[in-house]
């Protein structure tokens, strides 16, 4: 792996976990702050292993619009996956 690569991987992750906390503070969808960051570290990998798999010209350099990308990309993600881990641990009864 190149280090742009791993740079990008860190912010994912680290987007995706914040993400995943800001999420579950404005909404019902919650596990607790350990296991928000856990689990919005964790989509925050898959969905920047995703995009970074479509390609590099997806991906771009090492520029500030690119890295800004990767941090949205990682915090969506991180807050897509804390809101299914959320309604499979805790599912909403109506």
């Amino acid at each position: 792996m190149s280090a742009t690569t791993i740079v990008y991987v860190i912010v994912q992750i680290v987007a995706g976990a914040i993400g995943g906390n800001i999420f579950a503070k404005i909404t019902q969808f919650t596990l607790g702050p350990l296991y928000n960051s856990i689990v919005g570290a964790v989509g925050g990998a898959i969905g920047g292993y995703i995009f970074l798999s479509l390609g590099p010209e997806m991906t771009g350099g090492l520029a500030a619009g690119s890295f800004f990308l990767q941090a949205a990309i990682g915090a969506a993600s991180g807050a897509i996956v804390t809101v299914f881990a959320s309604l499979f641990m805790h599912p909403i009864d109506y």
